[in-house]
């Protein structure tokens, strides 16, 4: 995979508050970037390696529900992005009547017919090969794969409307008869829970807590020294945009509130981050990359934000928690 490289912080936010170090947590941005994986690659909206044996998984919960087809979606996207591409002399529409014909029918929701219940659409497939070893991988042990799945309709959240996710750990040498040609859904929700497909990049950087998980006091004097520096704490030193794996939470949706496993009440930790933007600011863009990333993923969650992915700490059998961040 070709290596993309987060330049140095403008700012070494521990050389000033040491006490900081400490509560530094290794994170792995994914990078997704335009492509065409395979089910043997690490990817965003790609592939998945899947058992034959296994049924995939479905949602029946929207089965009357105004809906788009995910072919005219990827359809209106080819059309917009060469017309994006393509001069437009003074004077001429951006579209071509027919384009905009084809662009505005895919935008509308409507009944479409679904056999059956709704085949969830795969989100992120990352392999333990591809993480850095000086990085644990986050599975049961003995697994080597991740795998997320989502229902491309919005489902009540605690922080708000978001896709239901499934979440599967494997061992990539147990897979001896791998599915050939996995279900696709006839119907989405939304546009933005339907990803292009994209390879990743998995990179491995420090973060810390954002100013809402600090004792107050230091909060506001770490924020007003970044300030003083013409930087953000939180958006240019502490914590990581984009897709990536653990690390730290991007709160900006809400305040930090209570987690726990519903399960046994122990603590979680954030797996996945799921966001649609892959730069959240100049300072994070990755080295040597121009103009900044907008969303190659297409994803866009709650208005902008993101999807983080939280388990239990002391088991992975036990469910797993979702919400906007």
């Amino acid at each position: 995979m070709p290596r993309l490289t987060t330049p140095p912080r403008p700012l070494d936010v521990t050389a000033t508050f040491p006490e900081l170090a400490p509560l530094a947590r290794t994170t792995i941005r994914l990078h997704p970037r335009p492509g065409s994986p395979a089910t043997a690659d690490s990817s965003l909206g790609g592939p998945l390696l899947w058992p034959a044996v296994e049924p995939w998984p479905t949602c029946s919960e929207h089965p009357a529900a105004l809906a788009l087809s995910p072919d005219e979606v990827r359809h209106r996207r080819r059309i917009l992005d060469a017309a994006r591409n393509r001069p437009h002399p003074e004077g001429t529409d951006f579209l071509t009547p027919d384009e905009r014909v084809i662009v505005d029918g895919a935008s509308q929701p409507r009944p479409i017919p679904q056999p059956g219940p709704i085949p969830l659409l795969p989100i992120t497939q990352l392999y333990a090969r591809d993480t850095p070893e000086t990085v644990a991988f986050p599975a049961p042990p003995g697994a080597d794969l991740l795998q997320l799945l989502w229902c491309p309709f919005d489902h009540k959240g605690r922080t708000g409307p978001t896709p239901r996710t499934e979440l599967r750990w494997r061992t990539t040498a147990h897979i001896t008869d791998p599915l050939t040609a996995a279900p696709h859904p006839a119907v989405i929700g939304k546009d933005r829970y339907l990803p292009e497909p994209c390879v990743l990049h998995p990179e491995p950087v420090t973060e810390y807590p954002a100013p809402h998980e600090l004792p107050e006091p230091l909060a506001d004097r770490v924020e007003d020294w970044a300030e003083s520096h013409g930087v953000g704490y939180q958006y240019d030193l502490a914590v990581a945009p984009g897709c990536k794996l653990g690390g730290h939470a991007p709160w900006s949706y809400t305040d930090p509130f209570p987690m726990a496993c519903p399960e046994c009440g122990a603590p979680v930790q954030p797996l996945l981050t799921i966001d649609g933007y892959e730069s959240g600011g100049i300072t994070w863009r990755p080295l040597g990359e121009s103009p900044v990333p907008g969303r190659p993923t297409h994803l866009n969650i709650g208005r902008d934000h993101a999807l983080q992915i939280y388990v239990c700490t002391t088991s992975y059998d036990h469910p797993h928690q979702q919400y906007i961040q």
